[in-house]
């Protein structure tokens, strides 16, 4: 059933306006503030994080026990479906390049500069490393938003797809410092597999010999970033020359468009494979 999931989880994201109704976050986040503000929960990180993400991942487990025993188990597969939608990332990362793009092709430096802040949160203090942060945010969405969901979703099931977006939303949202530390520390740990065969994917579809030499070093690197390391084997396997003001400049981002598509062809092939044979 999970491979069905994945399937029907795209055809609603490309065809329907589902995704934005079902990735609701505020009574969530109204919790978080609420657990925040309160004195006894203020230097109990660990507790705040028991009851925004493990409470939540432990009812959604004993719902699908009850369901899994009703109708072959097929009652549950709307609850699948919905739950992985709502982890997937938030945002359209295309949608939020648009502008960007029309600004750069153009060479106005500086409302591309507006616009990557205003639609990416990326800031950058000249034009070449405006381009640079732009790729890191188009990598690192693409990876957070959706591969490192469906990775742990077809591992382990919905419970820990919504495990990592929960953190993903207290990492971000959160304004208690330990909590942010907290989650972001159990964050790394559920990026750290899901990173490494994504690079693993860009070698296969990109430039093999330049990725092997960035995972040469960083394979068992506990202390990189997921970030850091999809932005390097990213942009090794697609072989990004220096960032350049206009068309060339957004045939790079395109490059890494196509690099991701790529991947999440072989992702969906392994997927189909692993369905078949086991």
């Amino acid at each position: 059933m999970s491979f069905l999931v994945l399937l029907l989880a795209v055809w609603i994201e490309k065809f329907s306006a589902l995704r934005q109704r079902i990735q609701r976050d505020g009574p969530w986040l109204r919790e978080l503030t609420k657990l925040e503000a309160s004195p006894r929960m203020s230097n109990r990180p660990w507790l705040v994080l028991v009851l925004l993400v493990l409470l939540p991942v432990v009812v959604l487990a004993l719902l699908l026990v009850v369901l899994q025993s009703v109708a072959y188990g097929w009652l549950g597969l709307p609850v699948h479906v919905l739950v992985l939608i709502y982890s997937l990332g938030r945002g359209d990362v295309l949608a939020a390049l648009g502008p960007f793009r029309d600004a750069w092709r153009r060479g106005d430096n500086e409302a591309a500069s507006l616009v990557a802040e205003r639609d990416m949160g990326v800031l950058a203090e000249d034009g070449t490393q405006l381009l640079e942060d732009v790729q890191r945010y188009l990598l690192w969405q693409a990876y957070q938003s959706f591969f490192a969901v469906i990775f742990w979703y077809f591992l382990l099931g919905p419970v820990a797809a919504l495990s990592y977006r929960l953190l993903a939303l207290a990492v971000i949202h959160s304004k208690n410092p330990a909590v942010v530390e907290r989650a972001a520390q159990l964050h790394h740990a559920f990026d750290w597999v899901p990173v490494r065969l994504l690079a693993a994917s860009f070698a296969l579809v990109g430039n093999f010999v330049a990725v092997g030499r960035v995972m040469l070093h960083e394979l068992l690197n506990w202390n990189i970033s997921a970030a850091e390391l999809v932005t390097k084997t990213g942009q090794a396997a697609s072989e990004i020359p220096a960032p350049v003001i206009g068309a060339d400049g957004i045939a790079n981002l395109d490059s890494l468009w196509e690099l991701l598509l790529r991947s999440a062809l072989v992702w969906y092939a392994g997927f189909a494979l692993w369905t078949l044979l086991v």
